[in-house]
This record gives structure tokens, sequence and C-alpha cells, in this order.
């Protein structure tokens, strides 16, 4: 067993917007609790958390890592996340490890919108949430206008903890001490007060006393009513430091071990007991000595150790002989090494006991999300609620090099193992491969880790949209299909009607043939050859729908009529009827929420407009936030993650949901037909 129990544990991420300085934090932590004798450099790729090659390369964080220290009594697994929009998904994915958000922003900058949503995120998981305001030291900051931004975004229970002091070289404490000192704004009896009487008002034998006491009131008797009081959302702690240069660091450290809640005391993850809408919902006990219960809430795959599953264990103990089952697979796996891991270090252990994170090597069934257990009774156990964001950009690929094909199938099952924000998909009515991800940034990381790490090239472009064809009028097509070259020849004929079915109908085939003018052997053959056409397209190479055929009528040979005669006559009396039924191309048509600041909410809708879009209507949220609700043509949003980017700064988003098909404009139709390059027909 460890040395330490599920009490002393503490599961914190460290979120924040790119640039704000988390992973260099990170290493001022791991070098204050004696984990490393010196902080990394990020722009050294010296870092413990940012280890991977890319991120060396780009000198940013694109992954999650995790560390874990000992302090003062206290086990502190940490998770440093990526900062910037485009790899979201790796920072809203491991809120359910956690029970503390540690929001970290530079003071020079302030709050951003990509921090706000991170910071809604951790609130909407109903994590206890807490502000890092980093590079106090830095010059033209105003660290009071910093907090007084964080106040007015997340609320007035934003409250120091600590102050800087001297220009920034120091922080000094707010909580534990009312010691007047000086400090570079506010002051340390006013901070001290706030907070107090914050926490107070979540207990009423604890407000009785501190009317009595007042300041005088023991900070340690307000251990319950601290935890409790971030539980809910009524205390967001705000710290100050400069990790850069060791300022705070300690005091932070002290904050992480002293009040910061453990497993137990955050607020429950709920899990359901199986798939179903109503499933009874519920949370583990933290029985070390109960089923085993755990979540992986991340999957490596490292190029050494292969496929990492990183998981929390929620209850039971998980030692080196345990049998896990995945979910409801039904033969189990033998653990046989368990680690705690530093970055890409990994560290094996002999168990892991309720609350702590852990991971397991070389278990191929692993996968993001998988619950681990160790009886059947929970076979069915769905993991937490997640709101993570939608892939919404959009690449078609194709392997550059010919006999490729096979190895990018695989490549590509790696990287959707490690990214639940990659998403690949087979569009079937365009013969396309099409990779998803938040934005441009997000999937060119993903080619170069392709290119790099396993050797495959791709060449991309925008995805085909996939238009549909129909008809508007009924009409009637005939073809006699006749080949004689010597010998035995081919010889079929058909007439046929179509007529347009209403939208979302599909095909219909109705043989009407009377008086066995086509053999009965031979309808299956027509109409084969015009599911060929429904297939391949009539006028811009699309599938048709909505389309009833009827074929009536025909004659045969009792010699050379043969099946290849009959698909072709089927086909081309089908061509024939669609040309002279005022074909129609159809584009699909998305619902489309787009979500921004409310200063941009004009720009949006007129550009939905400007789009062929529709606005249906628009929502103002209580963050300063809105959406603009609408419809639009999918073909017109190609580049919208960009555009949507250039408007905001970052700071939108959007998602679509297709909703149904319109006719395409005439000029845009024309120049499908115009591309359309049927193949050559047998004559």
């Amino acid at each position: 067993m460890p040395n330490y129990t599920t009490s002393d544990i503490r599961n914190i991420a460290l979120l924040g917007q790119g640039g704000a300085g988390k992973t260099t934090l990170m290493e001022a932590l791991l070098c204050k609790a004696g984990v490393i004798p010196a902080p990394g450099d990020v722009t050294k790729g010296t870092s413990v958390c940012d280890f991977d090659p890319q991120e060396k390369t780009h000198q940013r964080s694109l992954y999650s890592a995790l560390v874990s220290l000992d302090y003062n009594g206290k086990h502190i697994n940490l998770i440093d996340t990526p900062g910037y929009p485009d790899f979201l998904g790796h920072t809203i994915t491991i809120l359910p490890a956690v029970e503390t958000a540690v929001l970290v922003l530079d003071a020079r900058v302030g709050l951003e919108m990509s921090g706000q949503r991170m910071m809604e995120s951790a609130a909407r998981a109903g994590r206890c949430r807490m502000v890092v305001i980093n590079k106090i030291d830095a010059e033209e900051t105003n660290l009071e206008n910093v907090l007084q931004q964080v106040n007015d975004t997340f609320g007035s229970g934003c409250l120091s903890l600590n102050l800087p002091t001297g220009g920034g070289a120091g922080v000094v404490d707010c909580f534990f001490s009312a010691e007047d000192v000086e400090t570079d704004f506010s002051s340390v009896a006013q901070a001290h007060t706030q907070v107090m009487e914050q926490i107070v008002e979540m207990d009423e034998e604890l407000m009785e006393r501190y009317l009595e006491e007042g300041d005088t009131l023991d900070p340690a008797l307000l251990q319950d009513a601290f935890k409790k009081a971030l539980r809910e959302g009524h205390l967001v702690p705000v710290c100050f430091t400069a990790g850069q240069n060791d300022v705070g660091v300690s005091e932070l450290l002290n904050l992480f071990a002293a009040v910061m809640p453990n497993p137990q005391e955050g607020n429950a993850i709920v899990l359901r007991k199986s798939k179903k809408e109503d499933a009874e919902e519920f949370s583990p006990d933290f029985d070390a000595k109960g089923n085993v219960l755990a979540h992986v809430f991340k999957v490596l795959i490292d190029p050494f150790v292969g496929k990492l599953g990183i998981f929390r264990i929620h209850q039971g103990t998980v030692t080196k002989d345990s049998q896990l089952f995945i979910g409801d697979g039904r033969k189990p796996f033998k653990v046989g090494h368990l680690f705690k891991l530093r970055g890409k270090e990994h560290m094996e252990v002999e168990s892991g006991i309720p609350g702590d994170l852990c991971a397991v090597t070389k278990v191929e069934e692993v996968h993001f999300d998988a619950i681990l257990h160790d009886s059947h009774d929970h076979d069915e156990v769905q993991p937490p609620v997640i709101d993570s964001p939608v892939p919404m950009f959009g690449l078609a690929i194709q392997a550059k090099t010919r006999g490729d094909e096979q190895k990018l199938s695989d490549t590509l099952h790696k990287l959707d193992t490690e990214d639940p924000s990659f998403l690949i998909e087979q569009n079937v009515a365009t013969n396309e491969t099409v990779i998803r991800g938040l934005g441009e940034l997000h999937l060119r990381i993903m080619l170069e880790r392709m290119k790099e790490r396993y050797h495959v090239e791709v060449d991309t472009r925008p995805p085909r949209i996939a238009y549909r064809e129909t008809i508007t009028m009924s009409a009637e097509g005939h073809h006699r299909h006749k080949k004689q070259t010597g010998g035995a020849g081919q010889f079929g004929e058909v007439f046929l009607r179509v007529e347009p079915l209403p939208r979302g109908t599909g095909f219909e085939f109705v043989d009407a043939i009377v008086g066995g003018v086509i053999p009965q052997q031979f309808i299956p053959a027509v109409e084969k050859g015009v599911r060929q056409v429904l297939d391949a397209g009539a006028i811009a190479g699309y599938t048709v729908e909505d389309v009833k055929v009827t074929v009536h009528d025909g004659k045969y040979h009792p010699v050379d009529s043969k099946e290849i005669a009959f698909i072709s006559a089927g086909k081309k009396a089908f061509l024939d009827a669609v040309s002279k039924a005022k074909p129609i191309v159809l584009e699909p048509i998305v619902n489309i929420d787009v979500t921004v600041p409310q200063e941009n909410m004009g720009d949006i809708a007129g550009g939905i407009s400007g789009k062929r879009g529709k606005i249906s209507g628009t929502t103002a949220l209580s963050n300063g936030m809105a959406t603009v609700s609408g419809q639009v043509p999918l073909s017109e949003l190609e580049m919208y993650q960009s555009e949507l980017k250039s408007i905001t700064g970052g700071a939108g988003m959007y998602t679509i949901v297709p909703s149904h098909y319109d006719p395409v404009p005439t000029q845009t139709q024309q120049q499908l037909m115009a591309d359309f390059k049927p193949g050559q027909e047998e004559e």
C-alpha cells in the first residue's frame, strides 16, 4: 500500500489560456517539492510536462501531462493542460480526474475568453475552482484590475488568499494571518475579513462565533466550511505567483496541501448504472476494500512501452495482481505493472487506492472513457458526462504513397485513441476519409504527428459536400440496347416512368410489366441499371434520391437478350427520363449555433446572412456571451472556423447539426454539372 491515504490525496488540474505560464509554474512546484533539482525550461525543451517531441519543437503544451509529488504529508497529483483553444479537448476531458481546477492567468493579459470557457466547464463539471494570477513581477501589470476582472466575470466569491508585495517580488498571506503587512494594493486586513465572512456564511454556528470573536477566530476551525464553500462555488480562492522567479510558489503548495479538498471532500463523481437514458446515477464510496471501479480519463501511446491507460480509482484497491474487466468485456486483463506518472517517467507502484491517479500499460483493449472494474455487477456502468467540444474543422485525406492505405488506417486509429476531440469519418456519399478537429492548428499538429512519429504522409483537401440529386416532375424514359459483334449479340429495350417522391422518402422501384414483354428474370437487371445511376449520379455525380421508377414496357430477343443488355437499357432509360424530369441538385442545410461575445453578435448574424443563411434567433447568456442560431448551407462553412477565430480573437465557438436538403442556386448547379465527367458508356 502507498504511504498515504485517500484523505492525503489532492488532485488538481492547471488550466488557462496559452502563454499563462502553467508549465513553468508546474516546474517551480516540482522543484519546490524536491522532485527535481532545478526547474526545466519550456523554451529549451527541458520541462517535465512538455516531454513530447512536438511540444519541444513548438514550445507549447499540446497534450495534458501528469505529475505527482509529496509535500507536507500530502500526495498531490497535478495535471498540466494545453491552453490554446484548438487543444481544448485535452483540457476538458481530464476534469473528471480532479477535485480542483486552477485557472492560471498571465497578469499582463488578464482573463481571456478561452480561460473563461475552461472555468465554466470546470463549474459545470462540479469541480472546485481556484484562480492563480501568474507573472506578477512582470512590467506593465495592473494586478488590481486583473482581480477586478476575475470578480466581474466569476462573481464576488473570487477572494484573495494572499496579496502581492514589493512590486511583485513576494506575496503575503491573507487567510491564516491578519497581520498588517504592506501590499501592492488593498490590505491584508481587508482581504482576510472578506474571506472569513465569505466562509462563515456556510455555517450558522461559525457565523455566530465570528460575530463574537471577529478576525481573531482561528482559520483552522473553518476547514469544513471552507471546503463546503469551494464545493458550492461560493468561494473561488485567488492567489498570486511568478513561477519563473519562485514568487508565491511555496505559498501555493502550502494552500494545495492545507486547504484544497481531498477526493472525499470534493463534489462527488457521478456515474450511471447503464446506458439507458433513465439509468440510475450513483457515486462511488471510496471503500478501499470494495470492488474496484476506475475511470480511464486519458490514453497515451508511448513509443517505448506502447499504450498507457491512465485512470482515476473511485473505489477498491488496484494491485499488480488485480484482474480487471473493461466495460462489458467478458475477459479480464491482469494489471501486471501499475504506474504513477511524472511527465514521461513511469514509476512502478505496488497498489493504487481510491482517489489516486494511476496507469497500466500494454492493454490494447483499454480506451478513453472506459470503466475498469472487477465485478460483473459493474459491466454496464457509464463514465461521468463531459461537455467535450465538438470537432468541426475537417479535411479529406488520402495516403500520398500507393500501398499505404492500411498503414494510414492504423495510424488514424492510434491518433483517435489518444485524442478524444479527433474524429475520423468515412463519408460513403463522397467516398472520402475525413478527419475532424477543433481547428486548423489542431489538424496541422495531428498531420505532423502522423508524419514524424508514424512516417505516413497524406494529401489533404477540403471535404467534398455530399450534394444529392432529385427530380421535380414526372417523365418517360426509353432506351434500346442493341449490340452485334458476330455470333450472339446483346438486346434489351426498356420503357420506364419516373416520378418525384416526398423529400426523404428514398427510392421506389415498381415492376408494371404485363404480358412478359420483359421476362421476369431480367427485371432485376433493369433495377440494377437504375441503381447504378442512383449511386453514381445522373447530372452532377451525386446520389439520386426521392424517385419512383415504374418499368411498364419493353422488348426482348429470345437469343440475344442477356442480363448485361437489360442493365444497360435500364440505366440509360433512367438517365433519359431524369433528363426530362427537370432534375435539380440538393445541398445539405445545417442548423448552426454560434456562441460569441455579445459585442460580436452583429458581425456573426451578418456573416450568416451573407452565406445564404437564415437567422432563427439570438440568446443572451449570463457571462457576456450570446448565441446566434440559424440555418446555413454546409458548403458555405468550409473556412468558418478560421473566420470565427478572426472575428472573435478565438473567443467564439460553433456547433452544427444536419437539418435538411434544399435546391442549390442555379449558378451552382450549372457549375456542378459542368464539372461532372461521367464514365464512358459502352455502346
